[in-house]
């Protein structure tokens, strides 16, 4: 069982002979300690200690120690701009949210990358998700590279700011504000370690306008502004990987001259800014499905019928015209496992999955039934006011049970280690399924072709520098 230091003095005695703090560097003096049951005390300290010094000097440690080790946060820029300019074809690059067990789970998606010498894979949380599951930027980032440190992992991360999004209802009341949140939201992941930002603007896309470029003209100005601030905060050698949205999913699906509709009015308006910088690398479209799907009377999800052709035909006219990588697609974790092959044949440069592994969790007959239920009286009672009137309790239960992870999250951290491998060896199967069905095994030498890494300084807390 891993320790919980409450203090920094627990913490810096905790190090030794493990780690070595010198100036903003940490030297690892013993990795297999480290591996063994240091990287546990570190990240459990990191999440769960009371002691807000203890938490910031854990993953200051976490992070520069992976640093040592040649885990390194970066960008995945270099390689969508090989993408769009045709140079990398035959993949979908898979981008995983996680929801849950953040430590357990990203070391599954690890062991599946090592074991079939797997390329790019993102990790990713959206904006949404890290409110309700109680997950700042600064903690998914020392998860994901505690994961990598526990596991022997060695080369990039892949962190991204899935959904940066702007609501649309707190934008009409008040749009300064609303803008604003999601500026200081940018801040905090790009100090967080997070190279990768999906602006999404799709959410102010006005489709009782008369004319596509109307239509998209607040999507596409918002994305330049927050665009440029991107570019003014990414670290010296580094270029943040950035990607719009021109349709919301779940609502109408995209077409090719709204894609043009976009791009033309958003790099007119990069131009305005009086400097010649790089711009988005993909763009994310509605092709027909929904988030977490769409969820029948009896809880089981409804087919979804892709629209692959509109899928080619944007990622095509994506690379040709813009350089861009292609099209984004969102929402498909829940399609059927035959699906998956497509997105390679059609172009797609990357792909978002959350709530199939979110299933895995809650579905797997190793979760300890009383939990899942203590979670779902939680969800029946707190949550009601969620439920529509036309939803029946297994509908409601399916599309608020995300919202759990957050208030049970010690809970899940702290189950058994027979149960937390389990799942793991469950989750870590998917993850191999998807990876071979989206064709990233085998090619992580594509990765090292054109990701180098850029050590980002990060200052050593006061609390340690003793």
């Amino acid at each position: 069982m891993a320790t919980i230091h409450e203090s920094t003095d627990q913490l810096k005695k905790a190090l030794a002979e493990i780690l070595k703090i010198s100036d903003n560097d940490v030297n690892v003096l013993d990795s297999e300690k480290l591996e063994n049951f240091l990287i546990d005390d570190l990240i459990f300290t990191a999440v769960f200690s009371s002691h807000e010094e203890a938490r910031k000097a854990a993953r200051w440690l976490i992070r520069r120690s992976g640093e040592a080790l040649g885990i390194f946060s970066t960008s995945i820029q270099p390689l969508y701009e090989a993408m769009g300019r045709k140079e990398v074809t035959g993949f979908t690059v898979p981008a995983i949210n996680i929801r849950a067990l953040t430590y357990d789970v990203a070391q599954a998606v690890f062991r599946a990358i090592m074991k079939d010498d797997v390329g790019p894979v993102i990790f990713e949380i959206a904006r949404s998700e890290i409110d309700y599951t109680l997950q700042r930027p600064e903690e998914y980032t020392s998860a994901v590279t505690a994961a990598a440190i526990k596991v022997g992992y060695r080369g990039p991360l892949f962190l991204q700011g899935d959904h940066f999004q702007v609501n649309a209802k707190k934008f009409a009341s008040d749009p300064n504000k609303e803008v604003q949140k999601v500026k200081d939201l940018i801040w905090e992941a790009i100090e967080a370690g997070f190279y990768n930002i999906d602006i999404d603007t799709s959410t102010l896309v006005d489709l009782s306008k008369p004319t596509t470029v109307e239509q998209q003209k607040t999507n596409y100005s918002l994305a330049a502004e927050l665009s440029i601030m991107i570019r003014d905060l990414e670290p010296v050698g580094m270029t943040i990987s950035i990607g719009g949205e021109i349709g919301e999913v779940g609502g109408k699906n995209s077409t090719v001259e709204e894609l043009r509709a976009f791009m033309v009015g958003y790099l007119e308006d990069l131009k305005k800014s009086g400097a010649d910088m790089k711009g988005i690398s993909k763009i994310s479209v509605q092709t027909g499905t929904t988030h977490g799907g769409v969820p029948l009377p009896d809880g089981s999800i409804a087919k979804v019928k892709l629209d692959f052709d509109t899928l080619e035909k944007i990622s095509a006219v994506a690379k040709a015209e813009f350089g861009l990588s292609g099209a984004v697609q969102h929402g498909a974790s829940t399609l059927p496992n035959e699906a998956f092959d497509r997105f390679p044949k059609t172009g797609t440069a990357e792909i978002h999955l959350a709530t199939g592994f979110q299933n895995i969790i809650y579905d797997s007959t190793h979760l300890p039934s009383a939990l899942r239920d203590q979670i779902y009286q939680y969800i029946k009672k707190d949550l009601v006011g969620e439920k529509k009137d036309t939803d029946t309790e297994e509908q409601f239960i399916y599309k608020t049970r995300k919202k759990g992870f957050g208030p049970f999250k010690k809970e899940l951290w702290h189950l058994p280690q027979e149960a937390l491998r389990a799942i793991s060896v469950e989750l870590e199967k998917q993850f191999s399924f998807l990876f071979g069905k989206l064709n990233v095994i085998h090619n992580a030498s594509v990765v090292a072709k054109y990701i180098k890494p850029v050590d980002v300084p990060l200052k050593v807390p006061d609390a340690l520098r003793s």
